[in-house]
Parts: structure tokens; C-alpha cells; sequence
């Protein structure tokens, strides 16, 4: 059955990616999929402090498990954590080429 609001969450989402440096920021990232961290990109020293705490770092494995309203349930090094819209804002990370998801392992 065809969803037109799904379809155009899909289509925005992927736009938002670039498609030129194979990234996106967490905020705009399929769930359920793993993706490397490649940078975390913030100014605030306290928010890159806290998310290296949680094992957000560049190289890091990370899941986006659900994303309800401004909210994201993430995986990182087998826990999992609520963080909100601008703190997935600020981790870029890669996205992964093909729908092989061996290709990360």
C-alpha cells in the first residue's frame, strides 16, 4: 500500500544527506541502520565531553533504535540512550553506500 507521507519523510531525508561526502547528521538517518561516526561537530566543549562519555566518538559504531517528536533512542557499544534533536544534530556520521549492510562490519 502507498504512504505519500512516508514517501516524502524518505525523500526529504535523503536529500538532507550529501551525496558528494557520504554523510548525514544523526537527526537524518534511516533507523534501525549502523552508521560510523565520523565527527562530532559541535563548539559547546560540555556537549562533546558528555557525548564522548557516552562512547560517541569518531570510528564509533551507532544505531538510531527510534525517533519519536525532537527524541532519539541511539545504540552505542551496546547501550542505548535518549538523546534529543540537537545533540543527533551535532554527530555526523556515514551512511552507508549500498543496502548491504555487511559492507560496516
Amino acid at each position: 500500500m502507498y504512504n505519500a507521507a512516508a514517501s516524502q519523510k524518505m525523500y526529504e531525508l535523503h536529500k538532507l544527506r550529501s551525496p558528494i561526502n557520504n554523510e548525514a547528521n544523526l537527526a537524518n538517518v534511516d533507523i534501525n541502520e549502523e552508521y560510523i561516526i565520523k565527527e562530532v561537530k559541535t563548539n559547546d566543549e560540555d556537549v562533546r565531553k558528555f557525548l564522548f562519555t557516552l562512547g560517541c566518538y569518531k570510528g564509533e559504531k551507532v544505531t538510531v533504535l527510534s525517533a519519536l517528536s525532537e527524541n532519539y533512542i541511539v545504540s552505542i557499544k551496546d547501550a542505548r540512550y535518549s538523546i534529543d534533536k540537537e545533540l543527533a544534530e551535532s554527530i555526523i556520521v556515514f551512511y552507508p553506500m549500498t543496502d548491504n549492510k555487511n559492507n560496516l562490519k
